[in-house]
């Protein structure tokens, strides 16, 4: 069942078009990638399926329903989370206030939205660090701060913004696990990421935009071998070098 679908979506900015008629369909259950050069307008996408931004045209449907109009909060309650590219967490409060400040969207009361930080907490890794202030935390602690105030909404599908940007590899191989754990127990998760370690690992299907325009989608393996992906990424003239040099070495 296709919990997201992007239909045909443009986003204009005065004269520059940042996203062209661009679709893209996330399956319920699954782990799919967004991937494409910085400036394809990933973000903007982002920004267009969550509510943030408004479409030039197009339609955003979920689970069924066209929200294309509906504001943040309300896609929100509906269950679209996202985190965000450039991590701002509440400095003055701890990773528990943080974190609770997501899980309010579903408990009125203190004590309620307090357990679920907790729990939040424990399934990515922050535990030890609940009464830490936000503004002592590591980059990837606060990668997984900005992930668990999304988490702590109780969304049905999860919009990470490069959530591994900024990590070393031990890091990023730490948090894989909790990734696949948190669509292991039902949440569905579109993912922007230029790491392409976590693409290959996580994803079970890959999108690329290119120039505001999806040029190629599939498995993630098949993606990255795609000539078009190449020349997108690596320039004009990429894909016959890299076969001319495979040959070269064969």
């Amino acid at each position: 069942m296709s919990l997201l679908i992007l239909e045909a979506l443009s986003k204009r900015f005065g004269g520059l078009l940042a996203v062209d008629n661009a679709s893209l369909v996330v399956r319920e259950g699954s782990i799919t990638g967004l991937i494409g050069p910085n400036g394809a307008g990933k973000t903007t996408l982002f920004a267009l399926a969550s509510g943030f931004l408004e479409p030039s045209s197009g339609h955003v449907i979920f689970s069924g329903e066209d929200v294309t109009a509906e504001e943040p909060h309300l896609r929100a309650r509906r269950g679209i989370a996202r985190t965000f590219q450039i991590v701002q967490p509440f400095q003055g409060l701890t990773v528990r206030e943080n974190i609770a400040v997501g899980a309010y969207l579903r408990h009125a009361g203190r004590d309620a939205a307090l357990a679920m930080a907790e729990s939040v907490a424990r399934e990515v890794g922050l535990a030890p660090l609940l009464d830490t202030p936000a503004a002592a935390l590591t980059v990837a602690g606060r990668k997984r701060l900005e992930l668990a105030r999304a988490l702590a909404t109780q969304p049905r599908l999860l919009l990470l913004d490069e959530v591994l940007a900024g990590l070393n590899p031990s890091e990023v191989r730490d948090i894989l696990p909790v990734l696949r754990g948190i669509r292991a127990r039902g949440v569905t998760i579109l993912m922007i990421e230029h790491v392409m370690q976590a693409v290959m690992n996580l994803c079970d299907h890959v999108h690329v935009l290119a120039q505001g325009r999806m040029i190629a989608e599939g498995p993630p393996r098949a993606v990255c071998n795609d000539p078009v992906v190449i020349e997108a990424y690596l320039g004009h003239g990429a894909a016959a070098r890299i076969r001319a040099e495979g040959g070269a070495h064969a």
